[in-house]
């Protein structure tokens, strides 16, 4: 079974997965070197980091066929850690983050993921389409009229190639047609050169150069728990969202504890730490990659490039690469999100946008991903509380009477829970119904305890009936006035 499963996760796709991976490993260059400007490092960091993540998960990731790599949403949390310390603080943190991410795997934390709602998903992906959409303006802006030329030529050969052929990546193509035209005809356009010098050694080991003590572990720690979460969020919902696309599961806990070796390995050769990338990871999709070959390959021909065809790679138009990049950010984007904004429950449309303007605004997916799951839960407890209903009947001699109550109570729904009563018009016998009910919290343990004392109070004999044993448990455990004389 394990030999059956090697072969299709590894070898069930070889030609599609190597030219996908052969894609991604040209797009992954000029962002590497761009995530190191931004975290404030030498270029050489955010290489060894892509090359050294991408080859690690291949192995110990839990999707197969998912990108990862350096990435934007990490290196801007790098920026304050390596400009107040220095860039062994950012690798000792690295090591770190990669030991906590293992941890998150090895409690299957991973499993949580179940719980972020689809309007989520979808603010997710929507504002990583405009993201990566925007962040090609650069490129973009004060740059010579061939840079557009280029760049629609680029979308051109992409969206008509594969009417004609689907035999070889159309992304790969336009890269390779578009810088042999750039070299041929000699334009001068701004090349991945241009975004940073290339590494010209291989990157060998070497723990971080600083003191093993209590006051380092003060000063990574707080970096290396944000870099933890907002990885592993990445990454997950990247898993999610490629399930969704090839409908077939991913291991979550094993990915956490991949991107955590990963990790690991990256700051013990000079990396920087990384995650899921969902932009390459989508390139990789759309070019027919699909198993853990490509995913390998992505890194080996990033460290040939590099290594190998340096000066080729340096000629590339950044033009081609910024046309790949607006392909990404059209197919992430979830167009069928806006046709169903003004069906969908309002509450729902309500936290899609909201995470996409969180997101926007603040350039974190991770608090966008976050935005959104607590405006869920908002809206959620709001929802449920109203689920709670209380009805009373009289017994002919007005001597007894019976509230029948069914829904969930807890902290949300008890106010509403305790304002359902008549405390005025009481009898002499009050019986509270909870066989179409359930309590779960504390809360709702207090709120049944004040309306048994309030009944009391109006002379009334109060009995409990129903309670399953649940509630029943909780509030042996938890009743501390009128209920624990019950």
């Amino acid at each position: 079974m394990r030999l059956q499963t090697l072969k299709q996760e590894w070898f069930s796709n070889i030609p599609a997965d190597v030219l996908a991976g052969t894609v991604v490993a040209l797009a992954l260059i000029p962002e590497a070197l761009a995530f190191s400007v931004i975290a404030g490092v030498d270029p050489k960091v955010g290489l060894y980091g892509a090359f050294i993540i991408a080859m690690t998960t291949a192995f110990f990731g839990g999707r197969s066929g998912m990108i990862s790599a350096a990435t934007g949403s990490m290196s801007l949390l790098m920026i304050n850690l390596v400009k107040d310390h220095g860039l062994p603080y950012l690798l000792a943190a690295t090591l770190l983050t990669g030991v906590l991410q293992i941890l998150f795997g090895v409690f299957k934390l991973g499993r949580q993921m179940k719980y972020v709602p689809h309007a989520v998903m979808s603010g997710f992906v929507n504002a990583l389409g405009i993201l990566i959409f925007t962040a090609q303006f650069q490129h973009l802006v004060n740059v010579p009229g061939a840079v557009y030329v280029m760049a629609a030529l680029s979308l051109a050969i992409i969206y008509l190639l594969p009417r004609v052929t689907k035999a070889v990546p159309s992304p790969l193509v336009a890269i390779v047609l578009i810088t042999i035209a750039s070299i041929a005809l000699q334009i001068k356009v701004p090349t991945v050169g241009d975004m940073g010098a290339l590494p010209t050694a291989l990157p060998f080991f070497a723990l971080p150069q600083v003191p093993f003590n209590l006051t380092t572990l003060q000063i990574i720690f707080p970096y290396s728990i944000t870099l933890a979460i907002v990885g592993l969020l990445e990454s997950l919902l990247t898993a999610a969202l490629l399930d969704d696309l090839t409908d077939t599961p991913s291991d979550k806990n094993r990915e956490a504890k991949g991107q955590g070796i990963a990790n690991i390995i990256a700051g013990s050769f000079g990396g920087m730490a990384g995650c899921a990338l969902i932009g390459q990871s989508v390139i990789n999709f759309q070019s027919g990659g699909r198993g853990r070959l490509s995913t390998f390959v992505s890194g080996v021909f990033l460290l040939l490039f590099i290594f190998v065809f340096g000066d080729w790679v340096k000629q590339m138009p950044m033009a081609a690469l910024v046309g790949v990049m607006i392909m990404v950010s059209f197919e992430t984007f979830s167009w069928a999100s806006l046709k169903t904004l003004s069906r969908a429950p309002r509450s729902e449309s309500l936290v899609m946008i909201a995470t996409v303007v969180a997101t926007l605004l603040t350039h974190n997916l991770a608090i966008g991903v976050m935005t959104g799951v607590m405006l869920s839960t908002v809206f959620f407890s709001r929802r449920i509380s109203k689920l709670i209903t209380v009805t009373s009947s009289l017994s002919d001699d007005a001597t007894h009477r019976t509230y029948q109550i069914i829904g969930q109570v807890f902290f949300v729904s008890s106010q509403e829970f305790l304002e359902s009563f008549d405390f005025n018009n009481s009898a002499d016998r009050i019986t509270l119904d909870l066989s179409q009910a359930h309590l779960w919290d504390q809360s709702a343990v207090t709120t049944l305890d004040k309306v048994v004392a309030k009944f009391r109070r109006q002379g009334s004999k109060v009995e409990l009936v129903g309670l399953n044993e649940a509630s029943a448990t909780l509030v042996n455990r938890l009743a501390v006035g009128e209920l624990r004389s019950e």
